[in-house]
């Protein structure tokens, strides 16, 4: 493998506004595309907008839903990955041709679709179906999987991406800055967002605490380093329906250190270089080749009863 130029960006997508994100999108991939980077990776849902969905019937789902990859927002990111010759992760409601809904995230290329990930944890509609299976694909040599936000909290998911071949895991999110009973946690005023420009103090202080940033801390950098894999988070910033969300798109290395992060109060990307020697050189590899199976299989195979419950639509529990 070569070395890789990735990507992540962070920006503030309109509700419902496939033209005006799509146009972005383009934007950004036109910029990022002339500083090098060879692999672009954008937010959940980041065609569509997301937090909205939460309100909407399925037959308003299915209006804003997509068939993969027919659909023409899988087509104008194809065109987009062809005019940059660059390869594109970009998410948003998928409908197949039952109406089963799902919340995808597809990688495409010049040729068309490399990949599609559904995911395997929904929860913002009740109309959303869950996907049923990981996905590993080929980036220029590197092989790659992505989850979809929840699903990383799912400690699981990941180490069975890892297992099953990744040495990037694409982690799209909308997150942080959410309802949740945990201490220093929960929204942040819009007032302040609106007042950015002004007192950027204030709205970075709240970015960057236990609502956002430091709960991030306290889990992103393990996923990478226990599992020896590069991750790629992104996550919008900005109003996102009747939530605040604060960015901090960032890529880590198998050693779970921060390579680059996004950390304007606004639209950005950052880029950074993947090295395959990390791969081997980070303790989670060794970790990995140390497992006992035949010690915990069954154990961590048992069924269980699954509950999932989500501040913002039960006002008791977080994500």
């Amino acid at each position: 493998m070569k070395p890789l130029k990735i990507a992540t960006v962070q920006f503030e997508p309109r509700d419902n506004d496939k033209q005006y994100n799509l146009s972005i999108i383009r934007d950004i991939c036109r910029n990022a595309a002339a500083d090098g980077a060879e692999v672009i990776a954008f937010h959940e849902c980041s065609v569509c907008g997301y937090t909205f969905a939460k309100d909407l019937s399925k037959e308003e789902l299915l209006a804003i839903a997509e068939p993969i990859p027919s659909g023409q927002s899988t087509q104008a990111l194809i065109s987009i990955a062809r005019e940059f010759n660059i390869t594109l992760l970009a998410g948003f409601f998928e409908k197949d041709s039952s109406d089963h809904i799902y919340k995808a995230q597809i990688c495409v290329d010049e040729n068309g679709l490399k990949a599609k990930y559904r995911k395997l944890h929904p929860f913002i509609n009740p109309n959303i179906l869950p996907g049923d299976q990981y996905v590993i694909f080929d980036i220029k040599g590197w092989k790659c999987g992505i989850l979809i936000c929840y699903d990383n909290n799912i400690i699981e998911n990941v180490r069975a991406t890892a297992l099953l071949g990744a040495d990037i895991i694409f982690m799209p999110h909308v997150t942080m800055c959410t309802p949740s009973p945990r201490p220093g946690a929960g929204l942040v005023d819009p007032a302040l967002w609106e007042n950015r420009e002004n007192d950027p103090t204030t709205l970075r202080q709240e970015f960057d605490g236990l609502k956002g940033r430091a709960w991030l801390m306290k889990w992103l950098p393990a996923r990478a380093y226990d599992n020896a894999v590069y991750v790629v988070f992104s996550n919008p910033i900005g109003k996102d329906y009747n939530e605040i969300k604060n960015g901090c798109s960032m890529i880590l290395d198998p050693f779970g250190d921060i390579l680059a992060e996004c950390r304007k109060l606004g639209n950005e990307y950052v880029i950074a270089t993947l090295i395959p020697e990390k791969l081997t050189q980070a303790g989670g590899f060794r970790y990995r080749n140390a497992r006992r199976p035949d010690l915990y299989a069954e154990i961590i195979g048992q069924p269980h009863e699954s509950v999932q419950k989500v501040a913002w639509l039960t006002g008791k529990t977080s994500k």
